[in-house]
């Protein structure tokens, strides 16, 4: 009978020369074990993926395998270190989580709060893109509560100068938030 070897040796050749049942030999005989090894560090289901890959892998690349190759060391070599960056992504993925869970966690507890915030954003965006003039009679009017006519006479304007620019201002950011309009009406009947 002859040994793991040998068999590995002659498989590899033909494997070389793309022989496609050498191939699905080396896939039967080495799947479950790889996937067993993988799951020492990796979920069944991860490890059963990167044994795909590492077959695809070896399969796309057998003309390139140097025959004098140890098959078995190469294809848990491989396995294993896939599965080592599968955990250091996974470490990643949780640290990045978690900075971002830190510094947006009162956020999450009032989920209304981020959308408040978003909305927020964009509309001071938007407000920030309009000439100066336009934007300062809008603030006055909106959020101080003056007149037309009270902000006229501190900009030295005309009532009607300062309605045309309250207009263009609200016709801007219509424009500008109309993807938003949905949103911001039905947090305007909920509050």
């Amino acid at each position: 009978m002859r040994g793991e070897k040998e068999l590995d040796t002659e498989l590899i050749h033909k494997l070389i020369n793309g022989d496609k049942r050498a191939f699905k030999a080396i896939y039967l005989y080495y799947f479950n074990m790889l996937c067993c090894f993988a799951t020492q560090y990796v979920t069944k289901d991860e490890s059963e993926e990167i044994v795909q890959d590492v077959m695809l892998w070896l399969w796309n690349n057998h003309d390139t395998i140097i025959p004098e190759m140890n098959l078995k060391s190469l294809l848990f070599t491989i396995v294993k270190n896939k599965s080592l960056n599968i955990i250091k992504q996974k470490k990643i993925k949780n640290n990045v989580c978690e900075i971002f869970r830190d510094k947006y966690s009162s956020t999450f507890d009032d989920p209304d709060c981020y959308i408040y915030e978003e909305l927020s954003t964009l509309f001071e965006n938007s407000l920030n893109a309009i000439p100066e003039d336009y934007r300062e009679a809008f603030i006055m009017n909106r959020f101080k509560n003056y007149s037309y006519s009270e902000i006229a006479e501190i900009k030295g304007v005309s009532s009607k100068t300062i309605a045309y620019r309250i207009s263009k201002t609200l016709n801007i950011l219509r424009v500008d938030l109309r993807e938003y309009l949905p949103i911001i009406i039905i947090l305007a009947v909920n509050i």
